[in-house]
């Protein structure tokens, strides 16, 4: 009997912990941040469509039948999404945007249906998602709107951006917590041009409240230094007059009559002396400030400056004068050597030129002896020819003079011609009258001219002597020069 209820209670006790180990195994608990989605059977959810299919759970537990339905869970925490839109404004202004975009799953069952059934397995692409659904309508709306709008409103930026994105955002499951613009970058520095206009003027203003600054110190310092000198002067004219209280009433006291008065007159004047070397030895102490030292200390810098060039100049002439020297003692090496070099070809050419010279000279002297021998030969055959041909011309002018002499004519005759037209070189302008009469008249007087010559030939050849030579010493083998020609006057 102890046995069996022993066996009965393990029975028991292995039952309630198999009961245990079923109830934990299907009792599912939904953390504060996160929604259970429970599919696998017909459920029915307030709010949304009958016969989705699946049950949302949040923040409490429910049972689960392993096998039978399956159970995922779903994020509620917030997520963030970094914006970087290039962006082109209404007047044509590229723009870089840069935002943060702050959102969540909704926390009712519609938000988190819609959401499960787009992003219960990409949970991970859910910022990407968002930051293409936002960079696409922030490009839409920036390019819609104007720098200026952007710069002085970003809220209405803000708020037409979070409008335009509400209802995908809503289809999505998803809400926006926070949208914020960070920054508007301009690479083409627009923004910074239109910040300049207004800087200047802050600048400006600026520097105008600071002129007037200045000027009203200045204007305080010097009312301020007249009324020193006012002061001054009062006071000096009071010391004058005490003075002179006190010396009249010393004079009185003293009674010294002139005497003292001229005493006093002679101590005003020194007072005022001593007040003029004073007033010209500050004059003198300002001169030596404000002039004599500026100018000491320019005469020193020149005076420095000058002797500075003047030691760079000299350390430069010593170095071009070295330079110089070394360049000439190697100059003078060169042209010793190569005047040696000289001296020994101009030797050797000498010595080569000598010996050519001797045998051209002993060459010529040969040529010269030979030449002079064929010289004289040919001389001789030309005598003995000359000879019979005089001998032979003298015996033809004995038998046919005209014939010799028209022979000599024929030769000679283009000299003959040229020697009766020489008439007309000196003749400028020549008119000739009677057309072609006149021409004729004129060529007949030429050719006269040359019968003339004709009839000088025979003459010459009737008085030829028995040697065969002219009076004049001309021989036969040549044609004397006819006589000169008298010039014929031409009628103009």
């Amino acid at each position: 009997m102890p046995m069996i209820i022993g066996v009965v209670a393990g029975v028991a006790v292995a039952a309630v912990a198999v009961l245990i180990g079923l109830f934990k195994l299907m009792w599912r608990v939904a953390e504060p941040n996160e929604a259970l989605i429970i599919s696998g059977s017909n459920h029915k959810t307030e709010g949304l469509e009958a016969g989705m299919g699946f049950r949302i759970v949040t923040g409490r537990g429910t049972l689960v039948l392993p096998g039978v339905q399956a159970v995922r869970k779903l994020s509620l925490d917030l997520n963030e999404t970094e914006l970087h839109v290039d962006c082109v404004t209404h007047q044509g202004i590229p723009l870089k945007v840069r935002g943060v975009v702050i959102f969540k799953v909704g926390d009712d069952f519609v938000s988190i249906a819609n959401a499960g059934r787009r992003f219960l397995d990409q949970q991970k692409l859910m910022s990407e998602r968002v930051h293409n659904v936002f960079a696409g309508h922030l490009r839409s709306i920036v390019g819609g709107l104007t720098v200026e709008d952007m710069i002085r409103d970003r809220e209405k930026l803000t708020g037409q951006t979070r409008a335009a994105c509400g209802t995908e955002m809503e289809k999505l499951g998803l809400i926006v917590d926070s949208l914020q613009i960070h920054e508007i970058e301009d690479p083409t520095g627009y923004i910074q041009n239109l910040a300049m206009p207004h800087a200047a003027a802050v600048q400006r203003d600026a520097r105008i409240a600071q002129a007037e600054a200045n000027r009203l110190a200045t204007e305080a310092e010097q009312q301020s230094f007249a009324r020193m000198a006012q002061a001054t002067r009062d006071s000096e004219i009071l010391q004058a007059g005490y003075q002179a209280e006190r010396d009249k009433a010393g004079a009185k006291a003293h009674q010294a009559g002139p005497l003292a008065d001229a005493a006093a007159r002679q101590e005003v004047v020194v007072q005022e002396t001593r007040v003029a070397e004073l007033e010209a030895h500050r004059r003198e102490q300002q001169l030596q400030a404000d002039v004599r030292k500026p100018a000491d200390a320019k005469a020193y810098e020149k005076r420095t400056l000058a002797e500075a060039e003047r030691d760079a100049r000299i350390s430069g002439a010593e170095a071009k004068a070295k330079e110089t020297e070394l360049a000439a003692a190697a100059e003078a090496t060169r042209v010793k050597a190569a005047a040696s070099a000289e001296a020994e070809a101009t030797k050797a050419r000498g010595t080569a030129l000598a010996a050519s010279t001797r045998a051209t000279g002993e060459a010529e002297a040969a040529a010269a002896q030979a030449k002079g021998l064929a010289e004289a030969a040919a001389a001789k055959a030309k005598g003995l020819a000359e000879a019979e041909a005089i001998k032979a011309r003298a015996a033809a002018l004995a038998e046919n003079q005209e014939a010799v002499v028209a022979q000599q004519l024929a030769e000679n005759w283009p000299e003959i011609v040229k020697a009766g037209a020489s008439a007309f070189g000196s003749v400028d302008n020549m008119v000739v009258l009677n057309g072609a009469d006149g021409m004729a008249d004129m060529l007949a007087k030429a050719l006269t001219m040359g019968g003339t010559g004709l009839g000088l030939a025979r003459q010459l050849l009737a008085s030829m002597n028995q040697n065969g030579q002219t009076p004049n010493g001309t021989s036969l083998n040549g044609v004397a020069a006819p006589p000169p020609v008298q010039k014929v006057p031409v009628q103009e």
